[in-house]
Formats: C-alpha cells, structure tokens, sequence
C-alpha cells in the first residue's frame, strides 16, 4: 500500500527526479505548480522505485490522480493507484492525460478507461520566437499595442533572475494588483494571490526566471516562469496594470525576449474555463493547444 504524504518544499529534488526525465509539455507536471496550488488541492504524493504517484482533490472534493511519472511499466502504476484509490467513496479517475499519455495507456490497457476532453485545463503552448517576434497580420493588433507602449511611455525591462529585492519589490506590485482587482474578481483569483506569493517568497529555491516592466521607475508588470522540460518554458504567473496601455502585451514578448528565448516552446497554461483568458490565450494564435483529458472506467 503507498503512503502519501503533502508537498513540502524539500520535496522538490525527489519531485524533480521523476518530472525531469519526462517531456510531455504539460503545466501540471511541474513542482511548483504542484506545491503552490497543493492547499487548495491536498496534493500529496507517494514513491517507490520507478514511480512517482500525485493524488490530490478535484474542485468538486474527489480523488483523484494524475498519470504515474517514471521508467517502469505504465499497467503495473496504475493498477498501484486503483488499488489505493479502494479506500475512497468516490470513482477513480486520473485527470490531465495528454493525447501522448493516452497512447501509452492503451498500449498497455487496452479498452480500459473512456476519455473525456477537459477544454478548461488544456495547455496553449506557443513557439518563443511567435512570441517574440509577433509577425503576420492575426498579430498585428499585439505589435501596436507594444508600439502604443513604447510612445506613451519611459520604460525598462529588469530582470528577476538573480535579483532577490526586485523580487520583494514585486510583491507589493501584486498587493495593489489585488487592490485593484477585488471588486469583480472571481473566487479563485484570493488562491491565486496566494500562490504567486509562494512563488515570490522562495523565487531562489524553486529556481524560477522572471522579469518586470518598470514605467517612470515603478513596477507596471512583472512574469514568473521556469524551465519546464528540455525544450520548454512554462510562465506561472503574469500581472500588470490595465490602466497602462500595453503593459501585459509587452511584459508577454519581454519575458519571453529576455528570459526563454533560447527555448523552443512555452507554455502559458490553462485558461481555467474563464472567457476573457479563453479569449486572450487563442488571440496569440497557439501554436499547440495541448488538450486534456480525463480517465474513468469504462
């Protein structure tokens, strides 16, 4: 029987030792995202020798998992966790399988589990130079907002990397951010705020790249990110203030820029299922919408 027990930060060398010999893109395989969302979630974790096993707690309270990480056999992993999952009132189910997961599955359990698109979770990876570069008229309307940018404002790009004030500084940023946004936020957006604190209070130990958007010498924006497998980048977070014209396209393409470029991908998560994030992920033109999925017996 496995034991699991909740992330704590010096988890992540153990995490690490199964996430990074895998390359499927997805934002969930990731410990920071698994750490810092692990309250609202229960994550927890287990290991033996060639799995690594994540359970946690959908929004609707169930159990549930993600798919085993490791080198072993992928039927004996997850007959691991059905077998813990007995002790749950609820169905099993593992949530967030990739189309490149699901072809490994039934390969070794054929006709065992339906599969069911969860649009709300999927991944929008784009290439860094699109990113970078914005060419082609679907992005024209991105390069005047960064026109716009430039004109109307005396600004700078600083790096985060290496720079444990500036870091700080971002942190009061993001309470004003809050401020701002508290009348009309959604009820994720207090968990959200929580999160990028985690982040921003051990930016240093979780190895994360970031960069900000000063304007007249002020934070207007700033982007946290890390290396996500061999040939990806993921940005966990990315904040700027509306009421500078631009300001969140040009901290998107200056991250990017200044810190990912020598990356072929990134992957700017999921949109949650909210319309306006919906909206503004698919106007950068997604070069893959890595979709997923979850599994229940059939």
């Amino acid at each position: 029987m496995l034991t699991f027990r909740s992330l704590e930060l010096e988890d992540k060398d153990i995490i690490n030792s199964y996430l990074i010999n895998q390359n499927y893109r997805a934002s969930d395989l990731c410990f920071t995202n698994l750490y810092a969302w692990g309250k609202k979630f229960d994550t927890q974790f287990a290991t033996d020798n060639d799995w690594l096993f994540i359970r946690f707690k959908d929004n609707s309270g169930r159990v549930s998992y993600l798919k085993p990480i490791g080198v072993g056999d992928i039927k004996k992993g997850i007959e691991i966790i059905i077998e813990d999952h007995k002790q749950f009132d609820s169905v099993f189910q593992i949530r967030g399988i990739t189309q490149e997961m699901i072809d490994e599955i039934e390969k070794a359990m054929p006709e065992t589990f339906n599969y069911k698109l969860n649009r709300s979770v999927s991944d929008y990876i784009y290439t860094s130079e699109k990113l970078i570069d914005l060419k082609g008229k679907k992005l024209q309307s991105k390069r005047n907002h960064i026109n716009r940018f430039k004109r109307e404002n005396k600004w700078q790009y600083k790096t985060l990397t290496g720079n444990p004030e500036l870091v700080k500084e971002c942190k009061g940023m993001l309470d004003k951010w809050m401020e701002i946004n508290t009348a009309d936020r959604d009820p994720s957006l207090a968990y959200d705020d929580f999160a990028t604190t985690i982040m921003l209070e051990n930016f240093e130990f979780l190895n994360l790249k970031g960069g900000l958007i000063c304007v007249n010498n002020e934070i207007a924006a700033f982007s946290i990110g890390e290396i996500l497998t061999k040939d990806t980048v993921v940005v966990h977070v990315e904040k700027a203030f509306t009421s500078i014209h631009g300001a969140y396209t040009i901290m998107n393409q200056q991250f990017v820029l200044n810190e990912a470029a020598d990356f072929k991908y990134i992957n700017r998560e999921e949109d949650m299922g909210v319309e306006n994030l919906r909206k503004a992920k698919l106007s950068y033109q997604p070069d893959i919408l890595l979709e997923k999925y979850n599994a229940r017996f059939k």
